[in-house]
């Protein structure tokens, strides 16, 4: 695996944790927490799955979102 790409997948996940870690995860709903994890996860299979590609990562995010808020409704 490319070195890069790992450094960049690594910032990555610094950088969903440390927006996780700063949000008032108690005061969130199920619903919101299952968007925010889901997006973090998409974001980050979007950058592997695109090579750190700036588009795969947000829209791995964005997709990702969208399935953590469904997944969430049914909770």
């Amino acid at each position: 695996m490319n070195k890069n790409l790992i450094a960049k997948l690594m910032i990555g996940a610094a950088l969903v944790g440390s927006a996780a870690g700063c949000a008032s995860w108690d005061s969130m709903s199920g619903r919101q927490k299952s968007t925010v994890v889901g997006a973090g996860v998409g974001g980050v299979a979007g950058a592997a799955v695109t090579g750190g590609g700036i588009l795969g990562t947000v829209g791995g995010a964005a997709i990702g979102g969208v399935i953590g808020d469904q997944v969430g409704k049914r909770r």
